[in-house]
């Protein structure tokens, strides 16, 4: 089986916002794109149109409908890789082919010693992996790491693919092993939760929790006005009596 590397400094990862996602499906579609000529590419498509969204997505989204009557609303949940710091798919990994970086904590899969027995797969609790049954090898997000570490790329846009996408500004990407970086203030003051932590794999993708919409304030009773019968004024009196026809 594969070993881990010792725990990494650096711990690049997502910061997803449940609270603004808004499942336009944006960045499954850019993963798509990117990917599918990048660093894992390529990524079939079994009937694209069919219902189960049939192939190879490293990115997918599922809406529910959480809650009951006024406290109720549509959560879109984005689905991916979470680069856990002790991630069980890699330590069931037979050939080595799942792997963590040291450098930034990233895991990744080497399809050339993939034997595509799909034991991470069965490990993995957040079913982050995907088989490609074209290749016979499992493949996954790697968070472009063909394109955050492109110096060929402004600076600026050196996001992962879905990242650079997202039109509500719903998912984050940065360095979740710093303090003080962007996406570690964002998840401290937003309550940022780890998946399943029961399960102890350790979770670098954080998800920003919805907030609960502010309910109206009523404020005081509106006064209603002067009964047609305490109307003294004739014309105003008359004037009453056309407008409540």
């Amino acid at each position: 089986m594969t070993s881990l590397p010792a725990p990494s400094a650096k711990k690049l990862g997502l910061v997803i916002d449940l609270d603004t996602c808004v499942g336009c499906q944006a960045c499954a579609t850019n993963c798509k794109e990117w990917n599918t000529s990048g660093h894992m590419a390529p990524l079939p498509d079994h009937h694209p149109y069919s219902a189960g969204v049939e192939g190879v997505w490293f990115n997918r989204v599922h809406s529910y409908e959480a809650g009951d009557g006024e406290d109720g609303r549509t959560v879109h949940f984005p689905r991916s890789c979470l680069h856990c710091e002790t991630p069980a798919c890699v330590t069931v990994c037979p050939t080595g082919a799942s792997y963590k970086r040291a450098e930034d904590g990233i895991v990744l899969v080497n399809t050339d010693i993939c034997i595509g027995c799909q034991l991470c797969a069965w490990a993995c609790p957040y079913g982050a992996r995907e088989f490609d049954e074209d290749q016979g090898v499992m493949k996954k997000c790697t968070l472009c790491v063909d394109r955050i570490y492109n110096e060929h790329i402004p600076e600026e846009r050196r996001v992962p693919a879905c990242v650079s996408t997202c039109p509500a500004n719903a998912r984050h990407f940065g360095d979740l092993g710093d303090p003080d970086s962007d996406v570690s203030k964002l998840v401290a003051e937003r309550g940022g939760m780890e998946l399943m932590p029961e399960l102890g794999y350790k979770p670098v993708n954080r998800y920003l929790p919805p907030r609960r919409a502010p309910k109206p304030d009523a404020g005081p009773p509106k006064d209603a006005g002067p009964l047609p019968s305490q109307i003294t004024n004739p014309l105003l009196r008359w004037v009453d009596k056309v407008l409540s026809r």
